[in-house]
């Protein structure tokens, strides 16, 4: 349930109300806006009937259900958008975001010639994997901490926020330690148990659709991250398994303007993993910022023919660089093709 504050609520009217839900086996969540406050009774086994009473209790405005299984992630909860800052970063502000770097950290030599590379091209954040996640237990499974040591260097000489992977609960702690942002790969989003355990944290999580997964259950993932208690979360579409085979994955433009308008938190998109392709990762990236995306995250690879990992779908420097030159203005080079046929 949802109780919108009237606009002149005092603060010992919301405090009442927060401790009426408390004393009906629900647990509040307060989002405080400019012009009002709205407090969810999130929980199950509570006195539903009591909040529903709550309508007459004063300063209340009305009292609705959430219409939603994902409480705290819908935008019923929090109707304007969130915005999500790593290091200063705004991921969901008026920028676009851009996340760029290798599918895995290969070597310091790598990873720092990626770094400045893309920092130089325009990119905000840097990615790179330091523990990955492999089909075959045969193919390159990261360099561990070693990586996520060379991650911090190239944070220091380039300034750009790092991004990485974490597969498990008892690494977290440590890459904590190096990274600013976690990332939850697609195989993972729904380790529940890693998701309870990064939700007791509040560093930024950037949580990946899995490949197989519903929107609803990728908002129900993100549920348990704010229910734990960390609302740093952004979201990553990043393709899904069809019937289609001529592009590793199908990249889901429609899932990103829906997430936008069923929840309030930020969305990127991962046109790398989206298409499989070099050569589609422009194109791809320029029609997910028209559909509502905050930002993109892209693998870049000073010699994608000698990459490690993913380098079918790894672009190099130049290749980044036309993309981010593509980027300046998407909605012209998406809109203005169909404007000059019509």
């Amino acid at each position: 349930m949802i109780v919108n504050m009237s606009d002149n609520a005092t603060p010992e009217q919301i405090e009442h109300v927060i401790q009426r839900i408390r004393e009906a086996g629900f647990q509040p969540h307060i989002t405080r806006g400019t012009e009002r406050t709205i407090v969810a009774a999130v929980g199950s086994g509570g006195r539903r009937h009591e909040i529903e009473a709550l309508c007459v209790a004063p300063g209340v405005d009305t009292v609705v259900p959430i219409a939603q299984p994902f409480k705290l992630v819908s935008r019923q909860t929090r109707p304007s958008p969130s915005v999500v800052e790593v290091c200063g970063i705004q991921i969901g502000g008026p920028d676009v975001v851009v996340i760029a770097g290798p599918c895995s950290v290969e070597s310091r030599e790598q990873l720092l010639e990626t770094a400045h590379g893309v920092k130089k091209a325009g990119a905000t954040m840097l990615r790179g994997g330091a523990y990955k996640p492999r089909t075959s237990p045969y193919e390159f499974q990261g360099l561990g901490i070693e990586a996520l040591k060379i991650l911090r260097e190239a944070r220091e000489q380039t300034g750009l926020p790092v991004v990485t992977e974490v597969m498990s609960t008892e690494d977290v702690d440590l890459i904590c330690e190096y990274a600013d942002m976690l990332q939850v790969g697609a195989r993972n989003m729904q380790n529940y148990a890693l998701l309870r355990r990064l939700a007791t944290l509040q560093k930024p999580i950037l949580l990946k659709r899995g490949p197989s997964a519903t929107v609803k259950e990728w908002l129900l993932a993100a549920e348990y991250l704010l229910a734990g208690g960390n609302r740093n979360v952004v979201l990553c579409e990043r393709g899904i398994k069809t019937f289609e085979t001529a592009t590793r994955n199908t990249m889901d433009l429609a899932s990103i303007a829906l997430a936008k308008e069923l929840s309030h938190l930020p969305v990127i998109a991962d046109p790398s993993h989206g298409t499989g392709k070099q050569s589609l990762i422009g194109a791809v990236s320029r029609a997910a910022i028209a559909v509502g995306a905050d930002g993109i995250i892209v693998e870049v690879h000073p010699c994608p023919e000698r990459a490690f990992s993913d380098g079918p779908q790894s672009l190099d420097i130049p290749q980044f660089e036309r993309v981010m030159r593509g980027l300046s203005d998407p909605l012209r080079r998406v809109v203005a093709p169909l404007v000059s046929s019509a």
